[in-house]
């Protein structure tokens, strides 16, 4: 267990035990022999650790978001996100449907912040769906529009499945990077993937001495470890050959390489493209363009995981109990909407979408007189905009239908020419 990281509570480690040893099964139950331990991709690994039913990390019922969670998301930080995101949102009804899809929609404060707002300016949704897969958060969500906005509550309604036709706006709020990704590694010109399998026999007891954290990090008392195979999905290895562009003014990649390749954010963009009659698909994520997703610096990949507020690079640390993510590829997004049959929209920084969409004067609302609401909302645009914050780390982009106007969020600051 790495030092630097707080110790869970006895419930949380039998929480995580629990989903460890259903992951074995997984990973045995793929066993060809008995004396050949089976193989499980990581995306295969990621999906149970963080969507198995009542045990993965997104679907059993504890705190993500916030201060008493893992991490904080731009709804989470503060309401001057949502309601900035809102004067989008109207602008994408208006020219389509009154109604929004929100896909993962957390502790429910993006959509009861967003309808707030959608109310004052008088364009409020027909209807809010929300396609969220955790019972736990549903609950917390229902709570939270209850107390908030029960007047509204008519209008929301939650799905098991994405519906078969939409018109309007979906938003996706940090979406893309907790679906499951694939490990490619490039090297000495042939391609492998990168996945999960169980160590035996498991270190007892414990290593000591220089080289110990090395053996617990791969071993840990779980028994996984990361094993290599040729890649055998014919979508994954086409994606790989494709992978990696070297453009003539970035210096050739290193022949060692590893790097995530996320199908199922191809999919669910296909998904959405077939559904779309009329409108816009909002995602917005922590990413690149390819270019920066595969510079030769980055020869690792964008993996991180986050417990309790703390970044690190170990997946196998208490599954289900951390999450998971990687970065966005969003050239991949771009690529697979267009082939799709969407159209490109805009792309550009967080920071320049929420000011484009008038956050600072949303923030001038309060006045500057009133020291006490004003400070913690000017401190709290300075993260959600600053270059060294969450201004260029997170992106957005735009892919439609049908809307014939330019988007308000991207009419300055465009960065399609990086994709």
């Amino acid at each position: 267990m790495p030092a630097s990281l707080p110790a869970p509570g006895p419930e949380a480690l039998q929480h995580s035990a629990r989903l460890a040893e259903l992951i074995r099964r997984d990973i045995v139950a793929r066993c060809d022999t008995q004396a050949t331990c089976g193989w499980i991709s990581f995306a295969r690994y990621m999906e149970l650790a963080l969507y198995a039913p009542g045990l993965g990390y997104y679907t059993a019922g504890a705190h993500k978001f916030g201060e008493a969670g893992d991490f904080i998301t731009a709804p989470e930080l503060s309401p001057l996100f949502s309601r900035t995101l809102a004067r989008q949102v109207a602008e994408i009804m208006a020219h389509s449907a009154p109604h929004i899809l929100e896909l993962g929609a957390g502790s429910g404060k993006l959509a009861a912040d967003m309808l707030a707002e959608l109310e004052s300016l008088g364009s409020l949704p027909n209807s809010y769906m929300i396609l969220e897969v955790s019972a736990d958060l549903r609950e917390r969500q229902l709570n939270l529009l209850r107390e908030r906005l029960p007047h509204l509550l008519e209008r929301v309604y939650w799905l098991d499945t994405l519906p078969e036709n939409f018109s309007g706006a979906i938003v996706a709020n940090e979406v893309l990077d907790a679906l499951p990704v694939h490990l490619v590694h490039w090297r000495d010109g042939a391609l492998t993937e990168r996945g999960v399998s169980i160590g035996f026999p498991l270190p007892n007891p414990p290593p000591e001495g220089e080289g110990a954290n090395d053996v617990l990090r791969t071993y840990h008392v779980n028994g996984f470890i990361w094993q290599e195979r040729p890649i055998d999905d014919a979508a994954l290895l086409h994606a790989a050959q494709q992978a990696r562009p070297e453009p003539v003014e970035v210096v050739s990649m290193p022949d060692d390489y590893v790097s995530e390749i996320c199908l199922a954010a191809r999919g669910l963009v296909n998904s959405l493209a077939q559904l779309l009659r009329q409108g816009a698909i909002i995602f917005i994520d922590y990413g690149f363009g390819a270019r920066d997703f595969y510079h030769p610096q980055r020869n690792s990949g964008t993996l991180v995981c986050h417990y309790r507020h703390h970044v690190h690079d170990d997946p196998f640390y208490l599954p289900g109990l951390q999450d998971i993510t990687a970065h966005v590829n969003f050239t991949d997004i771009a690529e697979c909407g267009i082939d799709a049959g969407l159209e490109l929209l805009g792309y550009t920084s967080q920071a320049f979408f929420l000011i484009n969409c008038g956050i600072t004067e949303l923030l001038h609302c309060t006045s500057p007189e009133n020291l006490r609401d004003y400070l913690p909302l000017s401190a709290q645009l300075q993260k959600l905009t600053s270059p060294a914050e969450m201004g260029e780390s997170f992106k957005v982009i735009a892919l439609g239908k049908g809307v014939v106007v330019p988007l308000r969020g991207f009419a300055r600051g465009d960065l399609s020419r990086t994709l």
